[in-house]
């Protein structure tokens, strides 16, 4: 463990828990996302665990990701 917690998209404000049940409700893909809500259109850090987020249903990641 890092010690860090990503949770969020932090250019949107949008924490993976809400956005997660969002994505699912309407079966987004990752380009879905970015398209309809902006997380990961702006510096694209918090793309990786979105991508993650929609595979594993993960919404707290404790080690950093890269695209």
């Amino acid at each position: 463990m890092s010690g860090i917690a990503v949770t969020m998209c932090l250019c949107r404000r949008m924490p993976f828990t809400r956005l997660l049940p969002l994505a699912r409700e309407r079966n987004w893909t990752l380009e879905d996302v970015i398209r309809e809500t902006g997380c990961g259109d702006q510096c694209g850090l918090c793309r990786p665990y979105v991508r993650r987020m929609l595979l594993t249903g993960e919404t707290t990641f404790t080690e950093l990701l890269a695209e």
